[in-house]
């Protein structure tokens, strides 16, 4: 089966640390750009501005927006700090401490924000206004967590490409639930960095497979995955960055190696569009 139809690549600037999307904006954050947060149209894909986020280091691996909260918030992994930035009222910013070392965000179901510490290895949960809610350290030989999203059940997915390279489905109390992934390699079920993720209605998870330069498509239960094509000039390049629009059906994949902003429309869920690995 052929892969999903890349519509649109934003071409190479600096390696991609972290996108996301709200409304008619696409807003991506890159290594290397210290206190800059760009700003695309989602229908032509035009750089509109830049969100100068003041102190915002140049190591920043995660982006996230809230609807609710109408505010976008970017890690800051060298400070070890948040940043939240008011999508209105002049882009006020505000900040806070986190565990050290942040990575990924994700925004949960009640509309909190969830941060993952690669080098304390935990889960905290925040509101919009920094209130640290949860602080959930995960067991020990999850070893350098890069990102997590809670799922309804109060459980979370989280991408640990420690010595076993694997995603694993983590209770409240931090232990494993369950887990799929294995030693490093190219070979299913290896993985080689796992990083971004992301979860469709259906609950599958796509996950980007950093060094392997692809993306794979693992079923709810962690038993089985496939890969999934996509079919973009020179392949994918160290995809790190995952950001899934349900409302409208699109993906957008980020990357280090490539440099590039990829989007894909028309994608229902993961599973229509898997090849056999």
């Amino acid at each position: 089966m052929a892969g999903p139809a890349v519509t649109h690549v934003i071409p190479p600037g600096n390696q991609v640390g972290g996108l996301t999307s709200l409304a008619d904006n696409l807003f991506v954050v890159r290594c290397c750009s210290e206190e800059k947060i760009e700003v695309y149209d989602t229908k032509t894909f035009t750089l509109q501005r830049h969100i100068t986020v003041p102190g915002l280091g140049h190591m920043s691996f995660g982006l996230a927006a809230c609807p609710q909260n109408n505010c976008l918030y970017a890690s800051d992994y060298h400070n070890h700090c948040l940043h939240r930035v008011e999508l209105s009222d002049g882009n006020a910013v505000m900040k806070w401490s986190v565990a050290r070392n942040p990575i990924g965000l994700s925004v949960n179901s009640e509309h909190n924000l969830l941060v993952v510490s690669e080098d304390e290895r935990k889960l905290q949960i925040f509101t919009t206004h920094g209130t640290l809610l949860q602080n959930i350290q995960l067991q020990a030989d999850i070893e350098g967590p890069t990102h997590a999203v809670q799922l309804p059940t109060g459980q979370f997915l989280v991408s640990d490409p420690g010595s076993l390279h694997r995603v694993c489905l983590v209770g409240v109390d931090g232990a494993v639930v369950r887990s799929y992934g294995g030693q490093k390699g190219p070979q299913l079920p290896q993985m080689d960095g796992p990083a971004g993720l992301a979860v469709d209605s259906e609950g599958s998870i796509l996950v980007a497979d950093l060094y392997n330069d692809r993306l794979l498509v693992i079923d709810q239960s962690l038993s089985s995955a496939h890969e999934m094509s996509v079919c973009v000039d020179g392949g994918l390049k160290d995809p790190t960055s995952l950001w899934y629009d349900q409302s409208c059906r699109r993906l957008y994949i980020g990357e280090l190696g490539g440099e590039r902003v990829i989007v894909i429309d028309n994608l229902k869920d993961f599973t229509a569009a898997l090849v056999n690995a």
